[in-house]
C-alpha cells in the first residue's frame, strides 16, 4: 500500500495525457479552432459508416496491362524490324496473350532480327542500390522458325507494382479537384487501390471520376478504306478499329500521333457557335509544335480524337493549328464536360482499374449510427457503472473512477494514433465497458478470500492485488491476441473494432491496477479502517459447494449432442451468408414520402430488372428496407451495374439510397478465406500461449472448451438464420478472447489449489477451485451482459448479428469455463500436484506469490 512519487507522476502525466488528446474529439470547430495551438488539436477520424462517405477498392487490369502492352512491343517491333533494319516481317499475338509471333519474309536473317529485337528489352523496377531490376522480355525460337518475344511473368508483375504507385498519384489528384477533404488512399496488397472518400454522396460520380483511364491520344483516320471494308477484307498493317461515340465503328493508324501526356491544361467551356458543352485543352511547348507539325502535314484529312479507346470526334483538318490549343466536342453535359476536364488536368491513369469492392453511406444513415453507438454507450457505462456501485460500495466507485478514466485514455489513443473510429469500433469501447471492470471484480474478490482467510485489511489488499495481477495478464493477453489477429487479417470497419478492443485491453490493465490501487493507497490511509467491506451483492452466496463433477457426463452428453446439432446444422442446412462471403450487391433505401416502406412493391420492381434471387426485408424501422442481390454473372463490373439500375427504378417510387454494398467475387473468396485463417490463427497463437503460461493439459482443455464455444456460436447463425458475414468472423474472434478469459481465471485457481492440496482428490480440487471463484465469473459475466444489452436493443441492425452472437457467445463461454473445462482437464490426464517432481512444484505462481 506504499504510494511511490513515481507512481502519482506516472498516473498525473498519463491522465492529464489523455484529457489533453481526448478533449478535440468532442469541441465543434469553432471550439478546436480557440483550442490553444500549443495543446493536441488531432481528432479521432470517424469511419465511412458514422459520417458518410464511398469506399472503393480498386484493381490494376492485369489483361489490360498485357494487351497495351503487347500493342506498344508490336508496334516497337515493327518499326526496329521493318523501318530501321529493313527486315520483312509478319507479326501477330499468340493465343495466351502474353507474347507476340514474329515471322521473317527471309529466314536468313534470323540472327539480324534477333539481334535487333535484343534492344526492346527493357529492366522493370530496377535502378536502387546498383540492382538492374528484372528483365520484362524472354525470346525464344519456334520450331516453324518464328521468333516469339514473351513477356516474362516476374517483369509483369513488377510492371503491375509499378503502375499501382502510379495510379495512386493520379487518383490522388483527380479526388483533389474535386474539392473532397482527407481523403485515405491506401496500397493493398501488389495490384490493389484502396480509396476512402468521407463526406461524398455521389458515389457513382466518384467511381467515374476514379476508375476512368481518361487516356487521351490522336491518332489519323486511315485514308482509302472504311472500318467495314477492313472487316470483309482484312486490316492493312499498322491499323486498328475503335468504336465512335457518334455510331458505328472508325478505322485508324495504330500510332499515336500526340498523346494526352502533353496537356498542360483543361477546361470545361461552350462551342461559341451552337452553344453547346466542349471540353477545351492546351498543349506544352513541344506538344503545340508537334501538334502544329501535325495539322500542317495533313490539312484535309481527318483527325481523330480517342479516349479511353472510343473516338470521341474525327473532324477534318481545314488548316495548320499552330496555337497548342483545341477543344473536343460531343455529346458532354455541363456536368459530364466538368468531369472530363478535372480527368485531362490530372493526367489518365497509367492502367486501367476495375471496382473490386464498394460500400457507400449516406450521411443520414452515418448520423443515424452515431446516434444508435452514443445511445448503446451511454446506456451501457449507466448499467455497468451504477451495477459496480450496488455490488462493491466505496470500491465500486474506485472502480468506476478507473473505467471512466480507462475511456478517457481510449479516445485519447485513439487521437494520438489518428486512428478511424468506427460503429464496430463504438461496439468495441461499449464492450470494453464491461470488461474492464473484470479486473477490479478478480481483484476485490481475491481481497475478500484474503480477509475470510483471517488477513487484516492491510495484508488482505496487498494480498489481492498482488495475486491477481498475473491472471488478470493472462486473462487479457488472450482477448489481446485475438484483437492483434483480428486486426491484421480484417478490413474496413472490423479492423476498427479491434483497435477499439485491443486499446481498451492495454488500458484497462493499467487503470484497474494502477489506478484502482492509487485510490484505495489513498483512502486507505486517511481512514485506516480495522475491518472491510468489498461487496454488498452477490448472485451466488459464498462458501458453495456444487458439485460440477457429479454432474459433468450429463453436461458433456449435452455439450456433445448441441455440437453435432450445430455441426450438422452447418453441414446440411448451411448459412446465410452476406455479400461479404457471397458476393454481390446490398442496398439500403429509405422511404422519403409519407408512410411506411412497401417490401412487396419493392420486389415487384425488382422481378422486373432480372436480377437473379433478390432478397427483401424490412431493416430497423419501417421506413427502411435492406435489397440484396445476388452475385451478377458478368464479374465485377456487372456488380457496379446493379447499383445504378436499382436506384433508377426505386427513385420514382421515393426511395433515398442510404447504404451501398457491392463485393465482386473475388473479393468475396478473399475474405472468407481470410475468415477462416484468421479463426485458425487466433486459435494455434492462444494454444501456444497457455501451453507457455500452464502445462499442456490446461492448454489443450482451453482450446477444447474454446472450440466448443465458437462451434455452438456458429451453429447459432446456421440454426437462426442471421446473417454470416466480417463482422460475424470478429464476434467469434472476440468471443475466442472472452472465453478464455473466464477458462484461464479457474484454470489458474485450480493451478494453485493442485500445489496447496496436493493430497486432495481432483474431481473434489477442480469442484473446489470452480466454486472459489463462481462469484467472481458470475459478476463478470452480469457486467459484460449489462454492456451487451445496450448494444443489441440501441446499437442498430447493421451490427445487430455481431451483438446477438457476442451476447450468446458470452453465456456460451461462461457456461463452458464452468462445467465443461473441468472433466476435460481430467480427461487428458492432469495429476495432482503430488504426483509430480518436487522442482515442478516449486514453480512461481501466475499470481505473482511463490510457492
Amino acid at each position: 500500500m506504499h504510494i511511490s512519487p513515481i507512481r502519482t507522476v506516472i498516473i498525473a502525466l498519463v491522465t492529464i495525457a489523455g484529457l489533453l488528446l481526448a478533449i478535440p474529439s468532442f469541441l465543434s470547430k469553432d471550439q478546436l479552432a480557440a483550442w490553444p495551438s500549443f495543446l493536441p488539436h488531432q481528432t479521432v477520424v470517424l469511419g465511412l459508416d458514422l459520417q458518410g462517405g464511398s469506399h472503393l477498392l480498386l484493381q490494376v487490369n492485369k489483361a489490360g496491362i498485357i494487351k497495351d502492352r503487347l500493342t506498344e512491343l508490336r508496334r516497337d517491333a515493327r518499326q526496329v524490324l521493318a523501318n530501321d533494319n529493313g527486315i520483312g516481317n509478319l507479326i501477330t499475338t499468340d493465343e495466351p496473350n502474353t507474347a507476340i509471333n514474329i515471322e521473317l519474309t527471309d529466314p536468313t536473317q534470323h540472327d539480324a532480327a534477333r539481334k535487333a529485337l535484343d534492344g526492346l528489352q527493357n529492366n522493370v523496377a530496377g535502378g536502387l542500390f546498383g540492382v538492374a531490376g528484372t528483365a520484362e522480355l524472354e525470346y525464344s525460337d519456334a520450331p516453324d522458325g518464328k521468333i516469339i518475344v514473351k513477356l516474362s511473368d516476374k517483369g509483369v508483375s513488377e510492371r503491375m507494382s509499378s503502375l499501382v504507385a502510379q495510379s495512386m498519384e493520379v487518383i490522388r489528384k483527380r479526388i483533389d479537384e474535386l474539392g473532397t477533404t482527407e481523403p485515405q488512399i491506401q496500397r493493398q496488397g501488389t495490384d490493389r487501390v484502396l480509396v476512402q472518400v468521407p463526406g461524398f454522396e455521389d458515389s457513382t460520380r466518384l467511381k467515374d471520376i476514379i476508375s476512368r483511364t481518361a487516356r487521351l491520344t490522336f491518332h489519323m483516320v486511315y485514308n482509302g478504306m472504311t472500318a467495314a471494308q477492313a472487316q470483309a477484307q482484312g486490316l492493312p498493317a499498322g491499323t486498328m478499329i475503335l468504336p465512335s461515340a457518334a455510331g458505328g465503328e472508325e478505322l485508324l493508324e495504330e500510332d499515336v500521333a500526340l498523346g494526352g501526356e502533353s496537356l498542360v491544361d483543361s477546361q470545361p467551356g461552350y462551342n461559341q457557335q451552337n452553344s453547346q458543352p466542349v471540353v477545351t485543352f492546351r498543349f506544352d511547348t513541344r506538344g503545340a509544335v508537334t501538334f502544329g507539325q501535325i495539322t500542317g502535314a495533313n490539312v484535309g484529312k481527318r483527325f481523330a480524337i480517342v479516349l479511353d479507346n472510343q473516338v470521341i470526334t474525327a473532324p477534318v483538318i481545314q488548316q495548320a493549328i499552330t496555337g497548342g490549343s483545341g477543344q473536343i466536342s460531343g455529346s458532354f453535359t455541363t456536368a459530364s464536360a466538368n468531369d472530363l476536364a478535372v480527368l485531362l488536368r490530372a493526367g489518365a491513369l497509367p492502367a486501367s482499374l476495375d471496382i473490386v469492392e464498394e460500400r457507400s453511406v449516406g450521411p443520414s444513415l452515418g448520423a443515424d449510427s452515431i446516434k444508435s453507438g452514443l445511445t448503446a454507450g451511454i446506456v451501457a457505462a449507466i448499467a455497468v457503472v451504477s451495477f459496480m456501485v450496488i455490488a462493491y460500495g466505496l470500491f465500486g466507485v474506485f472502480a468506476n473512477v478507473s473505467l471512466i478514466l480507462n475511456i478517457v485514455l481510449i479516445f485519447g489513443a485513439l487521437s494520438a494514433l489518428g486512428a478511424t473510429l468506427t460503429l464496430p469500433g463504438i461496439a468495441g469501447i461499449v464492450l470494453t465497458i464491461g470488461m474492464a471492470v473484470d479486473a477490479n471484480v478478480l481483484i476485490y474478490e481475491r481481497i475478500r478470500e484474503e480477509l475470510g482467510a483471517g488477513r487484516s485489511p492491510l495484508q488482505a489488499i496487498n494480498a489481492g492485488f498482488a495475486r491477481a495481477w498475473g491472471t488478470s495478464i493472462d486473462s487479457h493477453l488472450t482477448q489481446l491476441i485475438a484483437a492483434v489477429v483480428l486486426y491484421f487479417l480484417g478490413s474496413g470497419p472490423v479492423q476498427g473494432f479491434a483497435v477499439t478492443l485491443a486499446l481498451g485491453i492495454l488500458t484497462s490493465l493499467f487503470t484497474a491496477y494502477t489506478v484502482t490501487l492509487f485510490l484505495v493507497g489513498i483512502w486507505f490511509r486517511a481512514r485506516r479502517p480495522k475491518t472491510l467491506r468489498i461487496q454488498h451483492f452477490r448472485f451466488i452466496p459464498d462458501g458453495t459447494k456444487i458439485n460440477f463433477m457429479k454432474i459433468s457426463r450429463y453436461v458433456i452428453i449435452f455439450s456433445i449432442v448441441m455440437t453435432v446439432l450445430s455441426l450438422g446444422s452447418a453441414v446440411f442446412k448451411g448459412f446465410n451468408f452476406g455479400i461479404d462471403f457471397k458476393g454481390g450487391s446490398a442496398i439500403e433505401v429509405q422511404h422519403t414520402a409519407d408512410g411506411p416502406a412497401d417490401p412487396a412493391r419493392i420486389r415487384e420492381i425488382m422481378d422486373g430488372l432480372k436480377l437473379g434471387d433478390v432478397q427483401v426485408q424490412g431493416f430497423g424501422t419501417a421506413e427502411d428496407v435492406l435489397i440484396r442481390v445476388e452475385a451478377q454473372p458478368g464479374g465485377d463490373m456487372a456488380q457496379q451495374a446493379v447499383v445504378t439500375k436499382v436506384k433508377e427504378a426505386l427513385s420514382v417510387e421515393n426511395y433515398e439510397i442510404r447504404r451501398t454494398e457491392i463485393v465482386g467475387p473475388s473479393v468475396s473468396g478473399e475474405l472468407a478465406t481470410k475468415g477462416v485463417i484468421a479463426l485458425l490463427v487466433s486459435l494455434g497463437a492462444i494454444l501456444i500461449y497457455v501451453w507457455f503460461r500452464f502445462e499442456w493439459q490446461f492448454a489443450l482443455a482451453a482450446i477444447t472448451t474454446t472450440t466448443h464455444d465458437v462451434i455452438m456460436t456458429i451453429g447459432l447463425f446456421s440454426i437462426t438464420g442471421l446473417e454470416f458475414n466480417l463482422t460475424s468472423i470478429a464476434a467469434v474472434l472476440t468471443l475466442v478472447g472472452l472465453s478464455l478469459n473466464e477458462t484461464v481465471v479457474i484454470s489458474d485457481r485450480i493451478r494453485e489449489n493442485l500445489r496447496k492440496y496436493k493430497k486432495m482428490p481432483l474431481p473434489d480440487l477442480i469442484n473446489l477451485s470452480i466454486n472459489q471463484t463462481i462469484v467472481r465469473t458470475s459478476l463478470t459475466a452480469f457486467t459484460i451482459f449489462l454492456a451487451l444489452i445496450p448494444l443489441v436493443l440501441f446499437g442498430g441492425e447493421v451490427i445487430r448479428g455481431f451483438t446477438i452472437a457476442m451476447t450468446f457467445g458470452v453465456f456460451v463461454g461462461t457456461y463452458s469455463s464452468i462445467i465443461v473445462g473441468g472433466p476435460i482437464l481430467i480427461f487428458f490426464g492432469l495429476k495432482a500436484r503430488a504426483d509430480v517432481p518436487a522442482e515442478k512444484a516449486s514453480e512461481k505462481r501466475a499470481d505473482g506469490a511463490s510457492v
